[in-house]
């Protein structure tokens, strides 16, 4: 099982289409989301903006290139949900956020060991950060 993860917490999973690898969504013409893994070439995002999902792997909690791709997702214009999901630790939620991902997906070990109140304490995301710190 799996714990979904946004700024309200833990949430019960409300995306029943599936997921595909990118490969196969080329062949596909229907509503799945799209499996990326952390080590996507950049240039294979081009025509992912109709997809209404698109969910990213993290295999490390060390491997930030996830949000590397979240990022240029968004500045090409994808518009739908977009899911971390792996070895995303609590510490690093306002950067997923920040990055453009809307949730996270984590095992139930590390929900465990990282309950909900831990990513509570980052879902202000957006005014936790060191700009807002050094504005005083």
């Amino acid at each position: 099982m799996s714990v979904i993860v946004n700024d309200s917490g833990f949430v019960a999973e409300d995306f029943a289409c599936g997921f595909v690898d990118h490969d196969a969504a080329a062949a596909n013409d229907c509503d799945y989301g799209i499996d990326l893994p952390s080590d996507t070439a950049p240039e294979a995002l081009a025509g992912l903006n109709n997809a209404p999902m698109i969910r990213i792997d993290f295999p490390s909690s060390a491997d930030g290139r996830g949000f590397t791709l979240a990022a240029m997702l968004r500045r090409a214009g994808y518009k739908g949900r977009l899911r971390a999901r792996g070895h995303v630790l609590a510490d690093q939620y306002a950067m997923a956020r920040r990055s453009g991902f809307d949730e996270v997906e984590i095992d139930d070990a590390l929900a465990a060991r990282q309950p909900e109140d831990q990513w509570l304490a980052r879902a202000n995301w957006q005014n936790h950060n060191y700009q807002a710190r050094l504005r005083g």
